[in-house]
């Protein structure tokens, strides 16, 4: 029989990557999707006939349950959360319960109706907030500085204790994934921001413009608004990614993995090549705006992946310039 693999947040970028790359591998896979007026499937429209949509929410325990208790998972993917740093700040609370509280949920739920699931949860590089070792890998202490990162770090301590629980353990591995991008990004991401922007610039788009998180137009006057220029990622390709998300599932031990390329570039390196794929000086068209900084600044964060390549076989096969281009050429035609 196929193996079945259940994915909270199945609708996003991440959770849209990694549900073609299970029914590439023969899975059968379902998804839980918050209820929208408009039906809308995002990411996944274009495979929702081959998967099982169960509308349900993080907050709502009961839905977590009776999807569980239809579908029978063999593997859960934990995928879903309020996933904005900077948008944190605005609805801390809101951070808290879906990103935190929802993951425990989560966990509670699958332990009471499938014991036996092989579960992934989704943390983030955001916990080590602003580092003292650089690079980070497993063994970096947290220290978060956005109340989404204190979400995810709740919900990766709480994954641990019930890994280390001795009377009922769960398989529980955390993926520490840092910044990964594709072009199915939000707009409130900046490299999707920048990726956009430049190619509505290219194209000469003047009207139904792409909205940032402000709201605003994401081209004003033919500038870019953007925050911190000299903020540093390690960036990689979200496809690599979640190839990294079913390797660890496959694992006899559950445990924690730093995923990530190795690499920094400042926001001002990625401006920089998105206008180069168009043929733009980037100068020209970037603007600075302290709406755009978060209130208290992270990193640098750069990613140690040597456990992952050890023991999982897993590298980036992505460069960052080519991550760059893919953004670039797939936003050129979205806003043709």
């Amino acid at each position: 029989m196929a193996k079945r693999a259940f994915i909270t947040g199945i609708s996003g970028q991440d959770g849209s990557y990694l549900t073609e790359l299970l029914l590439d591998k023969g899975y059968e896979v379902g998804g839980l999707v918050r209820r929208n007026a408009t039906a809308e499937m995002g990411n996944i429209d274009d495979v929702k006939g081959e998967i099982k949509i169960y509308f349900g929410d993080l907050q709502s325990p009961e839905s977590i349950a009776l999807a569980l208790l239809d579908f029978k998972p063999d593997e859960i993917y934990n995928l879903a959360s309020f996933s904005s740093p900077l948008g944190s700040f605005a609805d801390k609370l809101g951070s808290i319960m879906i990103t935190g509280v929802g993951a425990f949920h989560v966990f509670e739920r699958a332990k009471d109706v499938v014991p036996e699931a092989k579960i992934y949860q989704a943390s983030t590089s955001e916990m080590f907030g602003a580092p003292k070792q650089v690079p980070q890998d497993e063994t970096t202490p947290f220290n978060p500085k956005n109340p989404y990162a204190v979400a995810k770090e709740y919900a990766h301590r709480m994954a641990v204790i019930a890994r280390e629980d001795k009377k009922s353990p769960q398989y529980i591995s955390c993926g520490i994934l840092f910044n990964h991008e594709s072009p199915r990004r939000g707009l409130n991401f900046v490299t999707r921001k920048i990726t956009a922007a430049a190619a509505c610039i290219k194209n000469g788009r003047k009207e139904d413009l792409p909205l940032n998180e402000m709201g605003e137009p994401l081209v004003k006057d033919g500038k870019l608004k953007l925050g911190d220029l000299e903020a540093k990622r390690d960036w990689g390709y979200a496809p690599d990614y979640v190839e990294a998300m079913w390797l660890m599932l496959q694992q006899e031990k559950a445990d924690d993995f730093v995923i990530a390329t190795g690499e920094t570039h400042t926001v001002r390196e990625f401006a920089e090549e998105a206008f180069k794929v168009v043929g733009l000086d980037w100068q020209n068209y970037v603007v600075t705006d302290p709406h755009f900084v978060p209130p208290v600044q992270t990193g640098p964060l750069q990613g140690n992946p040597a456990k992952a390549k050890a023991v999982l076989g897993w590298e980036p096969k992505t460069t960052f310039n080519d991550l760059v281009k893919i953004m670039v050429h797939a936003d050129l035609a979205k806003f043709s």
